[in-house]
């Protein structure tokens, strides 16, 4: 069904703000996009990599930045964390991504 290429991608270990401002545009890589698992840090990797302690970020905050992918990338449906989240990150994106 896909010709040999992948299903869909996933973005994993980068937290949503590494990926700037997305430009608003319709482009086919919107699309192909299924999957996003999170750092719960904004820090960057050579940050997190030079940290002695666990930087946990804000649940409620990320959540509102799945929320924003989700807009911008029309499929998203696998959604998670990575690095230092925890259950407090997932309920966070549940709670902004689900309907009411």
């Amino acid at each position: 069904m896909t010709d040999g290429g992948p299903a869909y991608y996933m973005v994993n270990c980068a937290h949503p703000t590494h990926l700037g401002a997305l430009p608003i545009i319709e482009a086919p890589w919107r699309h192909r996009i299924r999957g996003y698992r999170a750092n719960a840090s904004a820090q960057s990797h050579a940050e997190l990599d030079a940290a002695t302690t666990l930087d946990a970020g804000n649940p409620a905050e990320l959540g509102r930045q799945y929320m924003k992918l989700r807009e911008q990338m029309p499929r998203l449906s696998v959604l998670g964390g990575c690095c230092g989240t925890d259950h407090n990150h997932i309920v966070a994106i549940c709670e902004a991504c689900l309907p009411g």
